[in-house]
């Protein structure tokens, strides 16, 4: 990682980077949407916002959770027992059960009256001691629950955590997370300040490309007022849809990304809570090319422990 020395970075640099433009796809415009998974969201979306000012739990954890959980709805425990989140029924459960096979030939879920209770009792059930350290988390970072859900046993599945991720991402469900904390004056929400005197972050060059690192309450939309970027060219350049989440930490591109990985990146392993876009912002690598180089399509969804060609 190599720092640049900023002062002597100046506008002809910028305009040398924009030189660099091409046309791209946004990362996640790839995916081909679901009518029926659209319709869900429509249908529980307040739902999930009003359970994000009530019960803190992201709404978009909330409704990628429904979305995976109960197929939109459409599952057997869904249409049979208005389960959407896959609980079982534990020692507490007092209510109606239904049996079905899981990871046991007979297992026992809960049964609910109507949708409503089941979300209900998800919020209620990610308030036991178990999942506590969930409630630690930024609201808006759905990467950091996907993943703290998987720690914690949620669910069996070791991909479940980025299964999570890419509905969310796919949909821009995150969307929902800004939009219900910016009522709470909680969350990353957009930022239309005037450029700032001096700068606030320093670029950095690796892979080849100038980057930044994004802070806590950093957004795209500041970052671009920050570097006299526009707006929609710093979304291009990073494969995101405007109004994508920033985390501390992340990788902020300031030109596009490269087709293959410098060497002597030649593999990645998958970790938990990775989406194949995180992976491509780590690397400096486009995200349709990580695709091609590893022959996938874009419903594929990144194992923990799965190695992915980066050249």
């Amino acid at each position: 990682m190599k720092k640049l020395d900023f002062p002597n970075i100046t506008a002809s640099i910028i305009a040398m980077v924009m030189l660099f433009v091409l046309p791209s796809l946004p990362a996640f415009s790839q995916a081909k949407r679901s009518k029926v998974y659209e319709e869900y969201i429509k249908t529980y979306k307040s739902v999930a916002i009003d359970h994000l000012k009530r019960h803190k739990i992201p709404a978009s954890i909330t409704l990628a959770q429904g979305l995976l959980e109960s197929g939109a709805g459409q599952s057997d425990l869904a249409r049979r027992a208005n389960n959407h989140f896959g609980i079982k029924c534990h020692s507490d459960w007092k209510g109606e059960k239904v049996y079905k096979s899981d990871d046991n030939p007979n297992d026992c879920f809960r049964k609910y009256k109507n949708a409503s209770e089941s979300f209900e009792d998800h919020a209620q059930f990610l308030k036991k001691a178990r999942y506590s350290t969930l409630f630690t988390l930024k609201i808006t970072d759905y990467r950091s629950w996907a993943r703290g859900l998987q720690v914690c046993g949620y669910a069996t599945d070791p991909a479940y955590a980025n299964k999570l991720i890419k509905i969310i991402e796919d949909y821009d469900l995150y969307l929902y997370d800004m939009q219900g904390s910016s009522s709470t004056g909680k969350g990353n929400t957009t930022q239309t300040s005037k450029p700032p005197v001096t700068y606030k972050h320093t670029p950095y060059r690796t892979h080849g490309l100038i980057y930044i690192i994004a802070r806590d309450g950093d957004t795209y939309e500041s970052i671009a007022s920050e570097f006299n970027f526009k707006v929609k060219d710093l979304c291009k350049y990073n494969e995101v849809p405007r109004g994508f989440p920033l985390n501390n930490g992340d990788w902020v591109y300031f030109e596009n990304k490269k087709s293959k990985a410098d060497k002597p990146y030649y593999e990645h392993i998958v970790k938990v809570g990775e989406s194949m876009h995180s992976i491509s912002q780590k690397y400096g690598l486009k995200v349709k090319n990580l695709y091609k180089l590893n022959k996938k399509d874009y419903e594929y969804v990144p194992v923990e422990g799965d190695i992915l060609r980066l050249r």
